[in-house]
């Protein structure tokens, strides 16, 4: 609740202008620098053995890579060939980020007019450190499968020894939360008004908990000065954006960054087209007082059994890149130490963690730093895009570490205006990185959840390849849907078995049940290479989807995502000419369109032997949602 005599920042200014389109200074900085890698630290050496059973299954427009796990890999690098003798280059799936991924199989989209493809695979420790290669494995293509839609059969079962986990539920991205104080506007819509609208939203209909933001600390919300060589500490800024969040019922997740203008050792290291100070402190005693004075603050405002149970603390942003960090890697270290113990000061049941470091980098270096210096980790946060996060679970046992995995940022690209981000493709992404993550990783924090994001300047044109599941005006993007379905099925997880062309590598999915007997199907057909995000029609599917289910009857419905359904940005696109923001009668038509669409009229079913049987096209990209409902449920038919 907002304490007595706050005032409620998220009202409509009767008047504002809108914000100019980003700094192309604070653009071209952020691509000459943004690839840039800190100083590498000697990290534990690891020696993987070359994976074995390395086999080629051909199909339609694709290939699939089988191969036998390789124990303490954190995942594998994907090598092609054009030739027996090689070179054997990694394959670049188009993410932008991490090319290794967690585990096999592995979908190749081919033509057939290419030649035959030689491929080896290697396990690797981290994002990069890969062991020897696997014996070199071939396929040529099918000319058999020319014809026809090729058939896959997904089979659903009794329901697994599981509790459906829920990765997605934990946190979501929103860049810098001063946002939410913003009144001007972007595209004619009210900043801080939209951005608070789209966090309810994550939290009312997808179950997220808590947000994990940027810049809390930078001098827009102005909690550090000195006067007079003394520091001055003012918190009531950060006050009103953190009310606001727990008025909608979320939580936030603390990241320390960046540096106050006062305290930096060098102020003019920044990014963003708002000037956040990468700069380490100039003096380290007083970060580390900085920390203890607002974690104190917290909890004297809020409850110290509130932020010992429902909060968080996160060392910085990406400091192993010289666009966020400035300093070395051992002053990272530093940081790392004075936070934590900063925290913890206040408080010893108080979470902190790190590095919060891009493309899954420095985890095991700060593992490793930790267990020398001796502060806490109570969970370790790093970043991917692009791919399904790597598996860093044996990295952590190596410094015998059973921290939870909390993947911060995770999203289809790294890259600004990237239109991925708008399409199908991307949704089926988004199921693809989640279902990995089921028993393995604590959070997978989509990054972000608003289109309302200004690091590189406000967005240009309403679908521009933001990074928000929902875009300037709160429409809903095909990725949004998938979440939105992903959250909407039940609590017990199904068994699942998938045959045919493009099995587990290209066609994916996901069941659940609820006490109720009600059924959850998500089915989803994309693979990882970015390269096909318009579609290519030789990886279409046709789906026979058998339900082991008893009962008199079901009724059955299915939604869908695809070019033609729950697909707002397609509809834009047919209307908005040579617009950039739509005018008021086509904010009202996206408004009407922007809804989860079905694939076809709700029909009644009965078991025959005990099992449901359901046939439907499945192109690629799409995603289908049927949920089953029992009969008895609904009374008689």
């Amino acid at each position: 609740m907002r304490p007595p005599g706050q005032p409620d920042s998220s009202s409509v200014p009767t008047a504002s202008e809108d914000l100019p389109v980003g700094s192309p200074d604070a653009r071209s900085d952020w691509e000459e620098r943004i690839g840039r890698r800190g100083a590498d630290v000697a990290g534990r050496a690891v020696h993987l053995a070359a994976p074995e059973g390395l086999r080629i299954v051909p199909g339609r427009g694709q290939v699939t890579l089988h191969w036998d796990p390789v124990p303490g890999a954190a995942g594998y690098l994907v090598y092609r060939a054009d030739q027996m003798e090689g070179p054997f280059l990694p394959l670049d799936h188009g993410g932008g980020d991490v090319l290794a991924i967690p585990a096999g199989p592995y979908c190749d989209p081919v033509a057939d007019s290419d030649p035959a493809r030689y491929y080896t695979v290697a396990a690797v420790v981290g994002p990069s450190a890969a062991g020897p290669q696997s014996k070199p494995a071939t396929a040529g293509l099918t000319a058999q499968a020319a014809d026809g839609t090729p058939a896959v059969t997904v089979t659903v079962g009794p329901g697994r020894p599981r509790v459906l986990p829920r990765p997605w539920e934990p946190m979501i991205g929103s860049e810098h939360l001063s946002h939410l104080l913003a009144r001007e506007r972007t595209g004619g819509r009210v900043i801080g008004t939209e951005l608070r609208e789209a966090l309810r939203v994550a939290h009312d209909e997808l179950g997220v908990r808590a947000v994990r933001a940027h810049g809390i600390l930078c001098d827009e919300l102005g909690v550090y000065r000195e006067t007079g060589g003394a520091p001055r500490y003012d918190f009531s800024r950060v006050d009103q954006v953190y009310d606001q969040l727990l008025e909608l019922g979320l939580r936030p997740v603390v990241e320390l960054s960046f540096m106050p203008a006062d305290l930096a050792r060098d102020p003019g290291k920044t990014v963003f087209t708002y000037g956040a100070i990468i700069s380490p402190p100039r003096d380290w005693d007083r970060w580390g007082e900085l920390v203890s004075r607002l974690v104190e603050h917290l909890a004297g405002r809020y409850g110290m059994s509130e932020l010992r149970e429902n909060w968080a603390f996160e060392v910085w942003n990406e400091p192993n890149l010289e666009v966020f960090w400035s300093g070395t890697t051992e002053e990272y270290f530093r940081l790392y130490d004075i936070s934590a113990a900063a925290i913890r000061e206040v408080d010893p049941g108080l979470r902190v963690g790190g590095p919060a470091s891009a493309a899954a980098e420095w985890v095991d270096e700060l593992l490793g730093h930790v267990a020398a210096s001796g502060a806490p980790l109570d969970f370790v946060a790093t970043h991917v895009y692009g791919n399904a996060p790597l598996d860093l679970r044996p990295v952590l046992a190596r410094h015998g570490h059973d921290a939870p995995l909390w993947w911060t940022e995770w999203g289809p690209t790294p890259t600004h205006f990237n239109p991925v981000g708008d399409t199908v493709f991307a949704a089926a992404f988004l199921l693809r990185g989640m279902r990995s993550a089921l028993g393995r990783i604590g959070a997978l924090s989509h990054w972000v959840a608003s289109d309302h994001f200004e690091e590189l300047g406000p967005p240009p044109a309403l679908f521009h390849g933001g990074f928000g599941l929902l875009s300037v005006g709160n429409l809903r993007k095909p990725r949004f849907w998938a979440l939105a379905l992903l959250a909407r099925l039940g609590t017990q997880e199904l068994a699942i078995d998938i045959e045919g062309d493009g099995a587990w590598s290209m066609v994916e999915a996901l069941a659940a049940s609820d006490t109720g007997g009600r059924i959850g199907i998500l089915v989803w057909n994309a693979p990882l290479d970015q390269h096909h995000t318009g579609g290519n029609p030789r990886l279409d599917r046709d789906i026979r989807l058998r339900i082991k289910a008893d009962g008199p009857g079901y009724t059955v419905t299915h939604h869908r995502i695809d070019a033609g359904h729950s697909n707002v940005v397609a509809r834009w696109e047919r209307m908005r000419g040579t617009a950039g923001w739509p005018d008021d009668a086509q904010w009202q038509a996206l408004a009407d369109a922007n809804v989860l669409e079905e694939l076809a009229p709700a029909a009644r079913l009965t078991p025959a032997g005990g099992e449901v049987t359901l046939d439907f096209a499945l192109p690629m990209p799409a995603v289908s949602y049927l949920e089953l409902v029992p009969d008895v449920s609904l009374g008689p038919a």
